[in-house]
């Protein structure tokens, strides 16, 4: 055991180079770290020595939810450190409009389509909808806002920012659902139960919890003590702090910890907003996510190239994921979006909604609370959707956002009355 131990700690440090390495060096490719990530997981699990592909079984349940518990809180922290835009209805109205109308059609088409495409019943169909309809903030770093100050705030960048920190807690309530559904028949009066507690309590709980802790810590790292702040420090682990704080504080009134975490980074931002305090804690919460992410899509990749988590892969789990991928979200979030908004970036803020950790969470939280009908075509679905989703949107992300960011400075340039710069040897306006 002891020899599985040191080996095992090798490939850990090798993949921690590999992973800061292998970007850097092949920066100019369309080529994402998770990609990455998962193309070393799937080699490690093609090895004779291959313990992270335990992984891979339905018995490391508890295993997979904690680990993707934490990463996920951790990303929420950093996603709503960096976020420079007060919360309004106007400012956020992009937010508003996937969180209140392309989340609700996803997940009623996806459990549709669950129940057509994969023959499952209610209570699993739900389930499967809403561990797939949040936009992860783990893996959508290349299309979210830069670090705190920076200025890179654009409308795509920022709704699909704010809309992973949101839609991650508020995914809650539907996965709440389907377990209730399960145990439908022990208890008769389950429907106002689901609607009272997990829905009206747990969102006030988190929200209010979030914005409390928030506004206490940030009083206390910015004010208190006097003259010996903490902020003088300079330690970005208080971001860690933070997050901690305010998930279990909130988990342990019954209210959405995901939400709280979110909330409270955003919070935390309104006492002091322009410190370079910021940038520390951000970049913190950064680094711990990016080694998080690194160990579970490994141990992901592996997973899947020795696991159970594809044994019932077949036509109809790859007709559910292009169903989803392909229809689904581009639909709803350009259903959702307003006309008024440049038609490419109304389609990038559409289909640039990654699935990821937080679906895995999702699957992996609630078949530990109920017991849910054909579990491993559940799990080869979610694993083949975050799979396709990672290489998709791993490889077009980039030269995405740069075609985006350049076209965005050449309508700038037509608006201030500037000439538009033309390639060397143009001559389409000469006589």
């Amino acid at each position: 055991m002891e020899r599985y131990y040191i080996i095992a700690l090798g490939l850990f440090g090798i993949v921690v180079l590999l992973t800061a390495w292998i970007p850097m060096a092949f920066r100019r490719l369309p080529l994402s770290l998770p990609i990455f990530c998962i193309a070393i997981g799937i080699l490690v699990g093609q090895t004779v020595f291959n313990p992270i592909g335990l992984l891979g079984s339905f018995d490391s349940r508890h295993i997979i939810e904690r680990m993707t518990e934490f990463t996920v809180i951790v990303a929420l922290m950093g996603a709503g450190l960096k976020i420079d835009r007060p919360v309004g209805l106007r400012s956020w109205a992009l937010t508003w409009r996937l969180l209140g109308v392309a989340m609700p059609l996803s997940i009623a088409a996806m459990a549709v389509g669950a129940s057509w495409i994969l023959e499952l019943g209610a209570a699993s169909a739900i389930l499967l909808a809403a561990c797939l309809a949040p936009t992860d903030p783990v893996l959508a770093s290349d299309v979210q806002v830069g670090p705190p100050q920076t200025g890179t705030e654009d409308e795509v960048r920022f709704a699909l920012t704010s809309e992973a920190g949101l839609n991650d807690g508020l995914s809650f309530p539907f996965v709440y659902l389907a377990i209730a559904i399960a145990f439908a028949h022990e208890e008769p009066d389950w429907f106002s139960h689901w609607l009272l507690l997990d829905v009206v309590w747990r969102l006030f709980a988190g929200v209010l919890m979030g914005w409390i802790i928030g506004k206490l810590l940030g009083f206390a790292t910015f004010y208190l003590p006097k003259g010996a702040a903490l902020v003088r420090t300079g330690d970005g682990f208080v971001a860690l702090g933070i997050t901690c704080l305010a998930y279990s504080s909130t988990e342990l009134v019954h209210g959405y910890g995901f939400v709280a975490v979110f909330v409270a980074a955003l919070s935390f931002r309104t006492v002091e907003r322009h410190h370079e305090f910021h940038k520390e804690l951000h970049d913190f919460s950064e680094q711990v996510e990016r080694l998080m992410m690194m160990v579970l899509l490994v141990c992901f990749g592996a997973a899947v190239s020795v696991g159970q988590l594809v044994d019932e892969l077949d036509w109809r789990v790859v007709s559910f994921a292009l169903f989803i991928l392909l229809i689904v979200r581009p639909a709803a979030g350009w259903l959702s979006m307003p006309s008024t908004l440049p038609q490419e970036e109304r389609a990038a803020i559409a289909i640039f909604g990654i699935r990821g950790l937080g679906s895995i969470y999702y699957l992996a939280f609630a078949t530990g609370m109920a017991n849910f009908e054909k579990v491993g075509r559940l799990w080869s679905a979610v694993a083949l959707i975050v799979l396709i989703s990672i290489v998709t949107h791993g490889l077009t992300v980039t030269p995405t956002m740069r075609w985006l960011d350049r076209r965005r400075k050449t309508v700038c340039s037509r608006k201030a009355g500037q000439p538009e710069l033309r390639p060397k040897g143009d001559q389409r306006d000469l006589p």
